[in-house]
C-alpha cells in the first residue's frame, strides 16, 4: 500500500447489496464522490445471497479506482465491516477456515476484497441502512435496480 501522505484525494464511497430471497436474484450498488466527481456503478446476479452482493459492492468499488487513494468506505453491512476489520486475519491464519474449522463462506470474495483493499488506504465505516443517509440511500437504489433487473431476467428466462 502506498504511504498515506502520497495520496492526495479522498474518495467517499457508499456500497450496498440487495437480494430477493436468500438465495435469489440480487444486485449491488456503489456511489462514489471524490473532488468534483461523482460516479455510480451497479450490477446483478440471477442467483446469489445478500452477503455476496454486499461484498461484491465493496470489491467493485475498490477495484474500479484507477490509482491508489485514501478511501472512506461506508457500508450498512456489519458482515462486511466486521469481516474485513476483525475476522479476515484469523481466517487467513487458519487457512480460510472459521472458528469451527469449516471453510469460510464466500472465501472467494473475501480474498478478492482483501486484495482490492490492500491497494488503498481504506477507512471502513458502518452506517445504519434505510436511515436517510443520502449516500447509503443512493447506493441502495442502485443495488435494488440491479436486483430488479436480475429478477426480470430470471423471470424472462423461466418463460
Amino acid at each position: 500500500m502506498p504511504k498515506t501522505d502520497e495520496l492526495q484525494e479522498t474518495a467517499v464511497i457508499y456500497t450496498d447489496g440487495a437480494c430477493s430471497g436468500n438465495p435469489g436474484p440480487g444486485g449491488w450498488g456503489v456511489y462514489f464522490k471524490w473532488g468534483d466527481h461523482e460516479k455510480e456503478l451497479y450490477g446483478a446476479e440471477k442467483v446469489t445471497t445478500n452477503n455476496r452482493m454486499e461484498l461484491t459492492a465493496a470489491i467493485m468499488a475498490l477495484e474500479s479506482l484507477k490509482r491508489p487513494m485514501k478511501v472512506d468506505l461506508f457500508t450498512d453491512s456489519s458482515y462486511v465491516r466486521n469481516g474485513i476489520l476483525s475476522w479476515i486475519a484469523g481466517w487467513k491464519r487458519n487457512g480460510w477456515k472459521n472458528a469451527k474449522k469449516e471453510p469460510v463462506k464466500n472465501a472467494d470474495l473475501w480474498r478478492r476484497l482483501d486484495q482490492a483493499a490492500a491497494e488503498h488506504d481504506v477507512e471502513w465505516h458502518w452506517v445504519r441502512g434505510h436511515s436517510g443517509d443520502p449516500g447509503n440511500e443512493r447506493a441502495d437504489r442502485l443495488a435494488v435496480k440491479g436486483r430488479d433487473e436480475a429478477a426480470g431476467a430470471a423471470g424472462r428466462a423461466r418463460r
